[in-house]
C-alpha cells in the first residue's frame, strides 16, 4: 500500500498524512500554516491566547495564502479547577518566589487580580463563524452540542489523547480522529482524565495501544522529526503523524531566533517536564529557571495566572529575545535530530525520504 493512502488522507483530503503541530502562545504563524497545507500536509494554527475577533482575522489571512484544508486548535479546559480558590494572599506568595528574578531583569511584578485570556466559550463561537476544514482540541472533549454543530458545518474534528482511556473517550464522543500524544512531545502535556504527571506514556508505547482499541484514524505525535520516526509510527499502525518541534525550529514559525538557535544546539538534548512557566506540566529545554525553581513546582499559581507572572520576565520567546535563562523554550525529545531551518526544504526532504524508504 502507498504510504500516502491512509484513513487520514481519505477522510481529511490531504495529499500526505503529515500534520504540522499547532503551537499556542503565539508561536504559530500564518506563513507556516499555509506553507504546510500548500505542500500537501495539514497546516495548523494554535488559537489558545486569541480573542474571537483575532481568530477570524488570522483565519482570513491564512485563506489568502492557501485554498487547501488547514487546522485550527483550541484548549477546551482553559482554566485550572482551583483558580477560583486562588486569592491575593496565595498570589503574593508566588510573587515572593519570583521577586529576585523580577529584580534581576528590572521588571515590575504583576498585581492581583490579573486579566485572563479569552475563554473557550467565546473562542468556539469564532470557530463556527470561520468554518475551518479541521478543528482540533486539547485538554478535554467539547460538549456533544459543539461536536454536533461541527458536523453540521462540515468541520472535521481531531481530539488529543495522552493515554488509552482518553483515546477511547474521544472516539466514544464521536470525534473524527485522535492524536496519540506521547510524553516525548514538546510543549504542554494535555492530559484530561488524570493528572498530567500520571499520564506520561511514551509515543511508541501509546500508538499501538490506541490503534488496537479505536476504529477512527490515529495520528502519532511526540518524538517524530525525520522519516525514520514516521516509518516507525506507521509500522505501529498510525494513519498520520503530527510533527511539532521540527516545524517550530524553522524560520517560518512564530518563535524567536534565540529559540530556533537553541533547538539546533547541544542544549536541546536536555529537556525537562516543568510547571514553572504556565502552571501546567510542559516539556521544554532545561534552563536556569526550570532548575532553580524545581522545588516550587507544586507551590505555583494555577493556569493561566502562572503564565501571566512569568510573562513579565519575558518568558515567552515570541515576545522578546532577551534573558534566555528565563524563557520557555518548548522542545520535544527528538530535537537533536533536527537538520532543516526552512519549512519548505524540510517537508520536501521528508516526503522524498519517505518515498524512498516506505
Amino acid at each position: 500500500m502507498n504510504w500516502k493512502d491512509t484513513k487520514f488522507t481519505k477522510a481529511f483530503g490531504t495529499e500526505f498524512p503529515i500534520i504540522q503541530g499547532p503551537f499556542g502562545g503565539k508561536l504559530s504563524s500564518v506563513e507556516l500554516t499555509a506553507l504546510v497545507s500548500n505542500a500537501g500536509g495539514l497546516g495548523s494554527y494554535g488559537f489558545q491566547p486569541f480573542t474571537g475577533t483575532e481568530m477570524i482575522d488570522i483565519s482570513r489571512k491564512i485563506r489568502m495564502q492557501t485554498e487547501r484544508p488547514f487546522n485550527l486548535n483550541l484548549w477546551v479546559k482553559d482554566r485550572d479547577d482551583d483558580i477560583d480558590l486562588f486569592q491575593e494572599e496565595d498570589f503574593q506568595k508566588v510573587i515572593q518566589i519570583f521577586k529576585p528574578y523580577f529584580e534581576e531583569v528590572g521588571a515590575e511584578a504583576p498585581s492581583f487580580p490579573l486579566s485572563l485570556n479569552p475563554g473557550f466559550e467565546e473562542q468556539i463561537e469564532a470557530i463556527f463563524d470561520i468554518k475551518p476544514s479541521v478543528f482540533s482540541f486539547v485538554y478535554g472533549i467539547p460538549s456533544e452540542d459543539i461536536l454536533e454543530k461541527c458536523r453540521q458545518l462540515g468541520i472535521k474534528t481531531i481530539g488529543t489523547a495522552t493515554t488509552l482511556d482518553e483515546a477511547i473517550a474521544i472516539e466514544k464522543a464521536g470525534v473524527d480522529t485522535v492524536v496519540a500524544s506521547g510524553s516525548d512531545a514538546g510543549g504542554h502535556r494535555v492530559a484530561f482524565l488524570e493528572k498530567a504527571e500520571e499520564s506520561l506514556v511514551g509515543t511508541f508505547s501509546l500508538i499501538p495501544q490506541i490503534v488496537d482499541h479505536v476504529r477512527i484514524p490515529v495520528i502519532a505525535a511526540g518524538g517524530i522529526a525525520d522519516a525514520r520516526g514516521v516509518k516507525a509510527a506507521f509500522s505501529l499502525g498510525a494513519d498520520a503523524v503530527q510533527i511539532g518541534t521540527a516545524f517550530l525550529a524553522t524560520q517560518q514559525s512564530g518563535t524567536s531566533n534565540i529559540h530556533r538557535e537553541i533547538l539546533f544546539s547541544k542544549e536541546a538534548q536536555y529537556t525537562t517536564l516543568t510547571k514553572v512557566f504556565t502552571g501546567r506540566l510542559s516539556r521544554g529545554i532545561k534552563n536556569r529557571l526550570t532548575e532553580e525553581l524545581k522545588v516550587w513546582q507544586n507551590s505555583l499559581a494555577p493556569y493561566p495566572i502562572q503564565g501571566k507572572i512569568t510573562g513579565r520576565l519575558g518568558a515567552y520567546p515570541a515576545n522578546t529575545e532577551t534573558h534566555p535563562e528565563f524563557k520557555s523554550f518548548w522542545s520535544g525529545q527528538a530535537a537533536p535530530l533536527l537538520k532543516h531551518h526552512d519549512a519548505q526544504v524540510y517537508i520536501e526532504s521528508l516526503i522524498n525520504q519517505l518515498n524512498e524508504i516506505m
